[in-house]
Parts: structure tokens; sequence; C-alpha cells
């Protein structure tokens, strides 16, 4: 969250392999191959990979509407600033309205594109690759957070289907990107 202010890159503290979250008492470390950490790690992974996408849209002129894709892309990465503040313990989580966003994302993206009658093997086009592994990425993640609610860790209802549809819409920008690019999404043959 902000006004937290860090001081070096690295402390040192956490070479015996443990760490703190917002909301451990005073002293308590916890172990960094714990779920909390395996998921406030793949949350991060994600927000970087996003990055990746964000960078490739900065080369192109998508968009849905009036809103260019390196800025839903932008919009997305600080959304999971918020997940992992609310995994680390800080008093914040995931809104109804960013839920509804997503869904959003994913259902203007789906008036412009053929409808789904078969998977589709990815890396028809660059940016559609990009946005595939965050897709597989985020799955992961989602993975993770249940993990750890099922660990008995409070994580909302609204940060848990942020993260379901996540993936959804990120499937969505690549098909889109795909067929932006004029490109035929290829299906499997399975031979």
């Amino acid at each position: 969250p902000s006004g937290i202010l860090l001081r070096m890159l690295y402390t040192g503290k956490g070479d015996g392999g443990t760490s703190k979250l917002f909301n451990t008492p005073s002293g308590e470390r916890v172990s960094k191959s714990s779920n909390i950490f395996e998921a406030l790690g793949t949350l991060d992974e994600l927000n970087s990979f996003l990055g990746v996408c964000r960078a490739h849209c900065a080369k192109t002129t998508y968009s849905l509407q009036d809103q260019l894709f390196f800025n839903i892309v932008f919009r997305l990465q600080q959304d999971l600033f918020i997940a992992q503040a609310e995994l680390a313990g800080a008093d914040m989580s995931m809104s109804k309205e960013k839920v509804e966003y997503l869904e959003w994302v994913t259902n203007e993206s789906e008036k412009n594109l053929p409808p789904i009658t078969t998977f589709f093997i990815p890396g028809a086009s660059e940016l559609g690759a990009y946005f595939d592994t965050a897709r597989t990425i985020s799955r992961r993640t989602e993975r993770c957070v249940i993990r750890v609610k099922e660990s008995g860790a409070v994580v909302s209802e609204e940060t848990l289907r942020y993260l379901n549809r996540l993936s959804s819409a990120l499937y969505a920008l690549a098909r889109l990107s795909n067929h932006f690019s004029g490109i035929t999404e290829t299906p499997p043959t399975y031979q």
C-alpha cells in the first residue's frame, strides 16, 4: 500500500528462508515456502508478465471501444497490487467494479470475434501468444490463492471472482489480438 518506504533492495533478514507479512504479529516470521508466499510470488510473476504484454501493446493501437489495450493491461496490473496487498494482510480487497470491468473486457472482445467452437493453438500472433501465456499464469495464480484460502486465510469473494474472470479476459484479449493482426487461429488436429 502507499506510504510504505523501501529504504534498500535487501535487508538480509530473509536469508534463513523466512519473511514477514503485514498481518503477522511483531517478530513472527513465515516460511518462504508457505502457500501464502507461493501465491504472492505467482501474483508478482503474473504482474511482471502483464508488463511484457503491456510493452508489446505499446507497439499497437488495438483498443476496445475507446480503451487502448495498453491502458487495459495497465489497469489489470494496478488491480493485482490490490490482490497482493490483501493476501499480505493489508486492509483492502478487490471491488465488485473491478470484477465487472473484467466482464466488460471479455464481453466487448467477444462482440468482435467469431464464436468459439474449438480450442486454438496459442501463438497465432506475437501479442496473442503473450496474452495466452499471461492467461496460463493467471490460472495458476488463481489455484495458488485458492490454496491460501483453503488453509484458513481470509481471501475476499470479490478477489476470488476477480482472479477467476481474469483468465477469461486474458483469453479474450489473446483472441482479439490475433483477430486484429489479421491472423486466423488454428485449431489442434488431435493427430
